[in-house]
């Protein structure tokens, strides 16, 4: 199956708007990187508490994120998590500390920030602990065990939280749903000394700074070994030109995808770097196939001009881009469109990268060695690119 036969498009002739294209969009997030937004760690890199919130309604972003900013929480972030019904928020904490007292204190910190209208001297029973249930009805002592409450109110207590967090998914919306779970009475007596908010703290996890610092450190060389790697290979497989201008692809593909992240201050997790491995195995892929095409083509046509090779080449393999890149991108677009906001990052990359990674192939890579070639033309040397190594 092919979109394009016997295509003559003049992809060379068109490289200063290529060039022009490049500059402006790695510039741009170049300038976002160092001066505006900054690389955007996420949680996984730079550290910090990340809480999982469950609303009984459809909350107010806006409402949350001035909720937060009263409490003091200037630099938590507020973000949809999961199926949009659900209800689910994710809050991103500056709270770094690894420990016990940390997970509580993130936990009451969103508490504090959300329970704007907490009636005095009553308890959430939306956020209260199987522990906090118990204390209240050994002191109110519903049942008059006297001596042997303590285990009977625990068992009372655990069935309650259970209920609430396993069956409701974490929201009670209103206390006679505890019927089926605990002794009437029990039930009753509830009302006296606790309230419902409309939301509650699902789940809290931490990462440490030193963590954090360690996994920037690996993703970095993961992704500077794969450059190498690939230079190598190319210089090995084809000349050392090529793989010069692989890597110099590769690094503008991985240069507009995070600047691309940081300009729109999306959040680079663990799954976005995977993602951008992914790229630049895959741009890698595509740009091989249009060397491989320059190479036999140089021994076909050996009294021809390597400009009017490689336009003849990329040309050659136009229709295979398309195909395959136009697939792929299909995918990782649907991915993002209907992936929820877990897999949004992941997504996002592999759009942006897909995109690039088969423009560079074309407008990127192909005019790099023949740039080289001119230049050394121009200082009388041998030109490197043509005859083809025979391998």
């Amino acid at each position: 199956m092919e979109f394009f036969r016997n295509t003559n498009i003049d992809f060379l002739g068109k490289k200063w708007y290529f060039l022009a294209f490049s500059l402006i969009f790695s510039v741009a997030g170049v300038l976002s990187m160092l001066f505006w937004h900054h690389i955007p760690w996420g949680v996984d890199f730079r550290g910090g508490t990340l809480v999982t919130v469950r609303f009984s309604h459809v909350p107010d972003d806006n409402a949350i994120r001035a909720a937060l900013d009263r409490a003091g929480l200037h630099n938590a972030k507020n973000q949809r998590y999961g199926d949009p019904a659900n209800n689910e928020r994710l809050i991103d904490l500056d709270v770094r500390e690894t420990n016990e007292q940390a997970l509580d204190q993130g936990k009451l910190n969103i508490i504090k920030a959300l329970e704007t209208n907490a009636p005095a001297g009553r308890i959430d029973l939306n956020n209260a602990s199987s522990l906090t249930i118990k204390q209240y009805l050994m002191d109110k002592d519903p049942l008059h065990l006297g001596s042997d409450a303590d285990q009977k109110y625990a068992a009372q207590g655990q069935a309650i939280a259970d209920y609430r967090d396993k069956t409701l998914s974490g929201v009670l919306t209103s206390i006679g749903q505890l019927k089926s779970s605990a002794d009437p009475a029990v039930v009753a007596s509830l009302s006296d000394g606790f309230f419902l908010s409309d939301f509650g703290v699902r789940d809290v996890a931490i990462v440490g700074p030193q963590v954090g610092a360690q996994l920037q450190k690996q993703a970095f060389w993961a992704t500077v070994y794969s450059l190498a790697g690939m230079l190598v290979y190319l210089g090995f497989r084809f000349e050392w030109i090529y793989g010069v201008a692989e890597v110099v692809t590769v690094f503008h593909d991985t240069l507009i995808t995070v600047g691309a992240f940081s300009l729109t201050k999306t959040d680079i997790s663990l799954t976005v770097i995977a993602a951008i491995l992914t790229l630049i195995g895959y741009s890698n892929n595509d740009t091989i196939v249009v060397f491989d095409r320059i190479r036999e083509n140089i021994k076909l046509m050996r009294r021809e001009k390597l400009s009017e090779i490689v336009n003849r080449s990329i040309n050659q393999t136009l229709s295979r881009t398309i195909l395959t890149a136009g697939l792929t991108f299909l995918t990782v677009l649907a991915l993002f469109l209907f992936g929820g906001e877990v897999l949004r990052g992941f997504s996002l990359a592999l759009v942006i990268g897909i995109l690039i990674g088969t423009y560079s192939s074309i407008a990127i890579a192909a005019p790099i060695l023949v740039a080289y070639q001119d230049w050394r033309i121009e200082k009388g040397k041998r030109p490197v690119a043509m005859p083809g190594k025979a391998k």
